[in-house]
């Protein structure tokens, strides 16, 4: 699973934002005093604490770093974060029953992510049992699981060409779900009447086959050509997705079926419920 499949943690029912930065993991500080204090005024509380953190001799502006985290409009924004040795010190500050299971947890999932970048297959066992739990089949976890190889493939193959900004990964990753599907990620989202939701994560199988055929094919051909910097990827982006694009529509018209649906590959039990019996 990638960095940002597991930006957003929860402890005891609180949302936790993170991000990976400097080998380490970040955590929102703001989030951290909420989930501890249980105030609606966070901000304010954190405020505080920094005057009181910086006469105790710690000092905020060299331990605490402004990364970009997502807020609640799905916009990134500068955060205030810290490490998880950082992160303990704050905790001390705070007078809270939850403090000590909440070092317990941050320590727990800090020490996660050393475990998965020293072996792999724990990060894949992971997320197979995280999909196995919400109702996913054997199947489509598995094609997940090679989506997921196949987009970091990409993603590395996009770095050694010259990308280095998500941006730019955003841009090209549209170019080849347009020529593949004819939409964008986000228009993808709103057919299938997502929000913040993962978009691959409600893809059924062939939306999942057909998506990775059109990363797989973009990283060949950006291979072969040596294509360099963003305009020569994005040809490749688009040439990797009409690949794919070309193959759902033969499928399409000897099926008479389309690929892409408006259903999510897990539906709701409540509107599962009210599906009518096929007699």
């Amino acid at each position: 699973m990638t960095d940002s499949d597991k930006a957003l943690i929860v402890f005891q029912g609180q949302k936790i934002r993170r991000t990976w930065f400097n080998d380490e993991w970040w955590f929102s500080v703001v989030d951290i005093v909420g989930a501890l204090t249980q105030t609606d005024r966070a901000r304010k509380y954190w405020s505080d604490l920094k005057t009181k953190l910086q006469e105790e001799g710690f000092e905020p502006s060299e331990k605490i770093g402004q990364l970009k985290l997502r807020a609640e409009d799905g916009k990134l924004r500068l955060t205030d974060c810290a490490n998880t040795k950082n992160m303990f010190r704050i905790i001390q500050s705070i007078p809270s029953p939850k403090a000590e299971p909440f070092k317990q947890w941050l320590a727990q999932v800090g020490y996660e992510r050393v475990q998965e970048i020293e072996n792999p297959e724990l990060a894949q066992k992971r997320m197979r049992e995280l999909y196995k739990a919400k109702g996913y089949s054997d199947d489509w976890i598995e094609k997940r699981v090679r989506g997921i190889a196949v987009r970091d493939e990409l993603t590395d193959e996009w770095k050694k060409r010259g990308l280095l900004e998500e941006k730019g990964y955003a841009i090209l990753t549209a170019e080849i779900s347009k020529a593949t599907f004819g939409m964008t990620p986000s228009e993808y989202k709103k057919f299938k009447g997502l929000k913040r939701e993962n978009l691959r994560d409600h893809m059924n199988d062939l939306e999942l086959i057909f998506t990775m055929l059109g990363e797989a094919s973009t990283t060949r051909i950006a291979r072969n050509k040596d294509a360099q910097g963003f305009v020569e990827n994005k040809d490749a982006a688009k040439e990797g997705g009409t690949v794919a694009g070309v193959a759902r529509k033969e499928l399409e018209h000897r099926s008479k079926q389309k690929v892409s649906t408006s259903e999510n590959y897990l539906e709701e039990p409540e509107k599962k419920k009210k599906l009518p019996h096929k007699k």
